[in-house]
């Protein structure tokens, strides 16, 4: 494949991408629009392809997120990206999608499930306790209407989902009676099908979404680890999650849509189990070895990774991170690629990495 060359002038600033007016707590930013050869979402679809024909390192800010109002758990968790109105305080918490009860925080600037009456406490009760919401009831025409501009944008696009399986068991019983469910004998076939009948869900919801909008892709919000260790072992979870996350992945790769795990903890042994589900990206938070697993794993799934610039970093701090990062990474990008976190990083950050990688890899 010839290279395109890189040139200074793909630098210069030619618009500005289509972003959110509600995110959570935050004031979103703004996202300038580079000159850059290909859009920000051709060049993540490359490094899904692995076919050489990535031409920087993609970053986080390449993607752009919806986690919609229509689905009520984004309310009630204080997570509400969209285009609408931001929530005030006040609005936050409340019922989920299933009539759970979170409640707000705001010192935390997020929700938890209201403490000390789990509303299922044995799983074997799920069917006659656990109201799944109707689909089709929800108001998708409104979400389509409010949130249509996002269809123009030239970034990765995914759509959000902010309770993923185990978190989902975990609002029903709490994290004890969770915890619980997936290693007691006399819970676990009632676990395994509270878990097929959440894909049902799932999936509609999924189908919904592609019908609205133009969305690349998913993303599911699963928490399996602490800071020093997983909930569960790699056993577990192959055995309890695996199959139903693997089943969302496969589904999402049927209807041409990548699938992102946000899992937060220290979660490292838990790895292969992303693998066998057939998840396609991971960012693993600072306290697991980004090192191991890159050259473990980093042929199998795409890892978010930091370049470890703080914010008040001077600028030739920021650019000397950014050139060390483009010159660990870009070159086996196109069989190990990887996503650059800019979470907490200036925002020069992006435009060093971005033309340190351009050189390296049309240099190729």
């Amino acid at each position: 494949m010839k290279k395109i060359p890189f040139s200074p002038n793909e630098l210069d600033i030619v618009g500005e991408h289509v972003n959110i007016t509600s995110w959570a707590f935050l004031t979103p930013m703004p996202n300038p629009k580079y000159n850059t050869p290909v859009t920000l979402k051709e060049n993540f679809n490359a490094a899904l392809r692995r076919d050489g024909s990535v031409m920087w390192i993609p970053s986080s800010s390449d993607f752009l997120n919806i986690e919609s109002r229509v689905n009520a758990d984004h309310i009630a968790r204080a997570e509400v990206i969209d285009m609408g109105p931001p929530y005030p305080d006040e609005e936050k918490g409340g019922a989920d999608m299933f009539g759970i009860e979170w409640v707000y925080v705001p010192q935390v600037g997020g929700s938890m499930v209201k403490p000390g009456a789990p509303v299922l406490t044995d799983a074997n009760d799920w069917e006659k306790i656990i109201k799944f919401p109707d689909v089709e009831a929800m108001d998708w025409a409104a979400a389509k209407a409010l949130n249509v501009k996002m269809n123009d944008t030239e970034r990765a696009f995914k759509a959000s989902f902010q309770n993923g399986l185990f978190e989902r068991l975990i609002s029903f019983m709490d994290f004890e009676g969770a915890a619980l469910a997936i290693f007691d004998e006399d819970q676990k076939d009632a676990v395994h099908a509270l878990m097929a009948k959440l894909c049902d869900l799932y999936e509609a919801m999924i189908v919904k979404y592609t019908e609205i909008l133009d969305i690349d892709g998913i993303m599911f919000h699963d928490d399996w680890g602490s800071q020093r260790a997983p909930f569960f072992s790699p056993d577990t979870c192959f055995e309890m999650i695996v199959p139903y996350l693997k089943r969302i992945a496969d589904f999402c790769h049927s209807k041409g849509l990548w699938f992102e795990h946000h899992c937060c903890g220290k979660n490292e042994p838990l790895v292969p189990c992303m693998i066998a589900a057939n998840v396609d990206m991971w960012s693993p938070q600072m306290m697991n070895d980004t090192d191991m697993l890159y050259e473990c794993y980093g042929d199998k799934i795409i890892l978010g990774v930091s370049a470890g610039v703080a914010m008040d970093a001077s600028p030739e701090e920021a650019e000397a991170a950014a050139k060390a990062f483009a010159e660990k990474y870009a070159p086996n990008l196109s069989s190990k690629p990887v996503v650059m976190s800019g979470f907490g990083a200036p925002a020069s950050l992006w435009s060093h990495v971005y033309r340190y990688s351009r050189e390296i890899l049309a240099a190729e």
